[in-house]
C-alpha cells in the first residue's frame, strides 16, 4: 500500500535568466513501511524535496500525497495539524527545545496536539532509545548522539504516517552516526515505521530498502537495494 506518492513535482526559483529549477517533474511512491534512501550531490534538490514531503514549502507545481491526503489542498492550519500528526521530522541539528527536558521535548507534539501521553507507549520508547536516565535532563547536558536519539523519539511518539530524517547523521561522529542508523533500522523493521532519509552517508543508503538518487533536481536512479 503507497504510503506516500509524489506526482509530477516542480519547484522553481527565481525568474526568466535567473530562474533555477531545484525539482523538476519529481514523481515516485513509497509503500507503508518501506525504508528509503535519498541521495545526491549538494545542489541535487534533496534538501527541497524533503522540505516539500514536510510540508513546510509549497512545489510550483505537482503534488505530494501522503496516506491518501493531497497535502498540497489543505490550508495553514489543517496542514500544521496533519503535519503534527502524520509527519515526524529528524533533523541534523536536532531542533530540541533548550529549555525543555528530554521528556518534555518527547512529548510536545502530544501537548501541542491536545493529547494525554501514553506512558507505556513512553516508556517502550524511551527504553529504545536508553534515555531512561535521562529524561529530567536537558538537552545541552547531552551528547549530540543523545539529542539525536531524542529527535527521533519525538518523531515516533504521534505514530506518524512517515518519519523524514534530515541527514540524522551528519553531525555525528562514527559511533554515534552507526548507533542512530541502527535505532532508525529497529523502528523501521519492528515498529513498521515508513522512513525516508535524506543523507550523504553511504552506511544509511546501504542500509535502507531502497535508494532514489537526485541529480540537477530529478530523479536519476531508484533501485532496490539488494546489498
Amino acid at each position: 500500500m503507497k504510503i506516500l506518492e509524489t506526482q509530477n513535482l516542480c519547484k522553481l526559483y527565481g525568474r526568466h535568466e535567473t530562474e533555477v529549477h531545484a525539482l523538476d517533474d519529481v514523481s515516485f511512491s513509497v509503500e507503508r513501511g518501506e525504508f528509503v534512501a535519498i541521495v545526491g550531490p549538494s545542489g541535487s534538490g534533496k534538501s527541497t524535496l524533503m522540505h516539500i514531503l514536510g510540508g513546510v514549502d509549497v512545489p510550483t507545481s505537482g503534488h505530494v500525497i501522503i496516506d491518501g491526503t493531497d497535502i498540497s489542498t489543505l490550508d495553514e492550519t489543517a496542514l500544521a495539524i496533519f503535519r503534527r500528526r502524520q509527519i515526524g521530522l529528524v533533523y541534523q541539528f536536532y531542533n530540541l527545545i533548550p529549555i525543555l527536558t528530554v521528556e518534555e521535548n518527547l512529548t510536545l507534539p502530544l501537548l501541542l496536539d491536545g493529547r494525554k501521553p501514553d506512558k507505556r507507549q513512553i516508556d517502550a520508547i524511551v527504553e529504545r532509545l536508553g534515555l531512561q536516565h535521562r529524561l529530567k535532563h536537558l538537552p545541552s547536558q547531552l551528547s549530540g548522539g543523545q539529542q539525536q536519539r531524542v529527535s527521533i523519539g519525538r518523531a515516533l511518539i504521534n505514530n506518524p504516517a512517515l518519519m523524514l530524517a534530515d541527514e540524522p547523521t551528519g553531525n555525528l561522529d562514527s559511533e554515534n552516526s552507526r548507533e542512530i542508523i541502527s535505532l532508525l533500522r529497529d523502528f523501521n523493521r519492528e515498529y513498521k515505521q515508513t522512513v525516508l532519509v535524506i543523507t550523504h552517508d553511504e552506511r544509511i543508503a546501504l542500509a535502507a530498502d531502497r535508494v532514489i538518487t537526485l541529480q540537477d533536481g530529478r530523479i536519476v536512479r531508484d533501485e532496490v537495494n539488494l546489498s
